[in-house]
């Protein structure tokens, strides 16, 4: 790719796009600002907070799901996809919402959940009612097995994702079972009967017809299943049920249907689209989603950073992790997608994710802002869409206090009480000790995402509610708050304000080629930037908490007109041979490849 007068000169057949160069802002409404005081963040709390995000930099919103919705999981069970969940208001203020987005000049993304809906969606409510329903094979039904025993058994031994329990619910009413790949009250649709790909279809126009710029598209990878329903092999003899996410991950028709459903929709209304897609390797794989010849998605959030800390087939349970690890990972999705026409989504924090400092950098006071400015200047110096998470720019942590019982979500609950059983079955006893479990849970758990955003310093709720909030609070308030942030110029929040000012002016670090230097090192993580006809870029990220020497593996004769460009401590001027970075240190350089 190269750049003519500050444009993006197409490349393998890619073309320029706005939303390549867009900062996406997600919003979990139901933690982001409650308006009227019933301790659940809803719509016109948002609507409060437009200049926070105008101020930040941002020129994209993604809200997650807003639509009505029992709540099972947090709205991501849509019982009506054309309807506002009552908790969050109502259409008219999504159409403010909207409109006044539009005028502070930021787009607005909605979330799509079409692998699923909810067991109270009308649809499925349909086809429950009776085997011979019109709407019966919009959802997997399938009749129950029997062991030698006459025991009726689920169709196949496929495990849930939420656990290690079978991926089928039976149906006392209709007598068979139907899949559900998540929770019980989350069925899965049939997306090889084509009228439920033209009811997703029908409704992506819904809202693409009211103006939204695009969407993030919910496990999307899931939508097809294998051909039969095979068993999985048996991986794990400790349960009954097989992880099984070969069977129901990029099989089938899967690419064929987005396809389908892209050239109906996203294409046709030229929207911005990122699916999330799981277990998607940073190969010929990840290029079938996102190449544009393919007609898919714009991007994809990929996951191979964020399990590199998970024990894998395990929910929650945590690893240790090496930095040449996480380097390899970024390498590969950077070069990947550069060399071959594709584009990168770049995030570290979302609604299904801990806190990026506590998991990737150092949440003890002394290096919490250093190491989330390290972070910050990581993802803004890489090569893709940029994507940020409510409070991830204020350097929100993880729960360090809380006990088991306050983490509300269903992949948490799941987890601990599946963890029990097996404890007390193992060791005998009703009521055993679970408090081992709190170590994996602090670093992994969704809860730490999704944690009401402390506006200010205030008791007791910190300007998030004048009720009490749906969930705790972190108790760290005090100390981390928007307020406080937006005062203080030294914070991580203007760290991000500054490195997205850099970020927009500076054509290398979105669109440019991407080298690796020291890839074995576990402390520091440095690379180029490099592009034709403007500044190349070289960054250095301490990632520790040990002062380090670091010798750079390249000539610097190659470095001409170099100048500091950002960092969180005092960047020396020029570029040495050998460096000597601080803790948690990171340093932004600019200069002319001679």
């Amino acid at each position: 790719m190269t750049v003519t007068n500050g444009h993006l000169t197409p490349c393998n057949g890619v073309d320029s796009k706005w939303w390549r160069e867009a900062v996406v802002y997600q919003i979990y409404p139901r933690s982001f600002c409650d308006s009227n005081g019933d301790g659940v963040g809803d719509i016109r709390g948002i609507i409060s907070k437009i200049g926070h995000l105008k101020e930040l930099g941002v020129n994209v919103v993604w809200l997650s799901p807003i639509y009505a919705s029992p709540q099972h999981d947090m709205g991501y069970d849509v019982a009506d996809y054309r309807s506002i969940h009552h908790e969050y208001g109502t259409m008219e203020d999504w159409e403010c919402l909207h409109k006044e987005l539009n005028n502070a000049g930021i787009k607005l993304l909605m979330d799509l959940v079409a692998n699923h809906t909810s067991n109270e969606h009308q649809w499925f409510i349909d086809s429950r009612s009776s085997r011979d329903n019109p709407k019966r094979n919009w959802y997997h039904w399938q009749p129950a097995k029997y062991d030698e025993k006459g025991n009726r058994q689920p169709p196949n031994n496929w495990r849930s994702f939420f656990g290690t329990g079978s991926a089928w619910e039976w149906d006392d009413h209709t007598q068979e079972y139907y899949l559900r790949i998540f929770a019980k009250e989350q069925p899965d649709l049939n997306w090889e009967n084509p009228e439920v790909r033209e009811a997703v279809r029908d409704v992506t126009r819904f809202w693409l017809d009211k103006g939204i710029a695009g969407f993030r598209v919910d496990a999307i990878n899931y939508i097809c299943k294998a051909e039969g329903y095979p068993d999985a092999e048996i991986v794990d003899k400790s349960t009954r049920f097989q992880p099984a996410m070969h069977l129901y991950m990029n099989v089938g028709n899967v690419h064929k249907y987005l396809n389908e459903l892209s050239v109906a929709t996203f294409t046709a209304y030229d929207a911005m689209t990122v699916g999330e897609t799981p277990y998607v390797s940073a190969d010929q794989q990840a290029l079938n989603y996102v190449h544009p010849d393919r007609k898919e998605f714009s991007m994809i959030f990929q996951w191979e950073h964020m399990d590199i800390d998970r024990v894998p087939d395990t929910m929650l349970k945590w690893k240790p992790w090496k930095l040449s690890e996480f380097k390899e990972i970024i390498r590969s999705w950077q070069q990947v997608m550069y060399d071959n026409g594709g584009w990168n989504s770049l995030y570290m924090e979302n609604h299904d994710q801990g806190r990026s400092i506590s998991r990737f950098g150092c949440d003890e006071l002394e290096y919490r802002e250093l190491s989330g400015k390290l972070l910050a200047m990581m993802l803004s110096t890489l090569s893709g869409t940029l994507y940020i998470f409510q409070g991830q720019e204020i350097g929100m942590v993880n729960a360090k206090t809380w006990s088991l019982e306050e983490y509300p979500d269903v992949v948490t609950r799941t987890y601990i009480q599946e963890e029990k059983e097996r404890r007390v079955q193992e060791i005998g006893v009703k009521n055993p000790d679970m408090t081992y479990l709190l170590r994996d849970i602090r670093l992994k758990a969704r809860d730490n995402g999704r944690m009401p955003i402390p506006w200010n310093s205030s008791e007791p709720y910190a300007g998030y509610t004048t009720g009490t909030p749906w969930m705790p609070m972190n108790s760290d308030f005090a100390v981390c708050n928007v307020e406080k942030a937006v005062k203080d110029k030294s914070s991580i929040f203007h760290f991000w304000k500054k490195l997205l000012s850099i970020r927009a002016g500076w054509k290398t670090l979105i669109h440019g080629s991407f080298e690796m230097l020291s890839p074995e090192d576990n402390k520091i993580f440095a690379y180029l930037r490099k592009l034709s006809g403007a500044q190349s870029a070289l960054v250095v990220l301490n990632f520790s908490s040990q002062s380090v020497d670091w010798e750079l593996p390249v000539d610097v004769s190659h470095f001409g007109n170099v100048r500091a460009v950002f960092g969180n401590y005092a960047v020396p001027s020029g570029i040495k041979k050998t460096f000597s970075m601080q803790p948690w240190e990171c340093r932004l350089y600019a200069y002319d490849d001679i």
